[in-house]
């Protein structure tokens, strides 16, 4: 099972080493894409190495893509090689998981309008307004999509991923 992690400076650092170290317990291989190589800081201060750029991405590789949240959300958001790999994800029907204002990249990228999800509770605005169905609960899942709120709600994120994961 390979997993690609979008991320860049400013992330939440629960919200990506959380799940990066439980997919590793799983045998996983994960890879970390970023705007340019080298490390890439969390809020707290935690640094983690980027695999590869953006642009070296090929969604084709891959069978989840997990969107952490932070400010690295708003930063890759403006990305147009973001928006296109999440495309990629939802277009082949690919699991794509986003927590905190890691929807922020679906939402710009057009993914979200009629679908269930949730957010940070600052972004539950912008979301209603770009046609999802905003739920306030610690994890939602739509189909191969599933959003959490923040990182108290990492437990409820992580067993919904791993439950989709382990039916496929």
């Amino acid at each position: 099972m390979r997993v690609l992690i979008l991320s860049a400076d400013n992330f939440e650092d629960s919200e990506l080493l959380f799940p990066y170290y439980r997919f590793l317990e799983e045998n996983f291989q994960v890879e970390i894409a970023s705007l340019k190589k080298g490390t890439i800081t969390g809020k707290h201060g935690y640094g983690v190495e980027v695999d590869r750029t953006l642009a070296e991405v090929d969604p084709n590789g891959y069978e989840l893509l997990l969107l952490p949240g932070g400010k690295a959300p708003d930063a890759l958001r403006k990305q147009p090689e973001s928006l296109a790999i999440a495309r990629s994800f939802f277009s082949a029907g690919k699991p794509v998981a986003a927590i905190c204002p890691g929807p922020q990249i679906l939402l710009t990228a057009g993914l979200l309008n009629g679908r269930r999800a949730t957010c940070y509770r600052s972004l539950a605005a912008e979301m209603k307004v770009a046609g999802a169905r905003y739920e306030d609960r610690e994890v939602v899942v739509d189909g191969s999509l599933i959003t959490s709120r923040q990182p108290s709600d990492l437990p409820a994120f992580m067993r919904e991923i791993m439950q989709l994961l382990r039916k496929r």
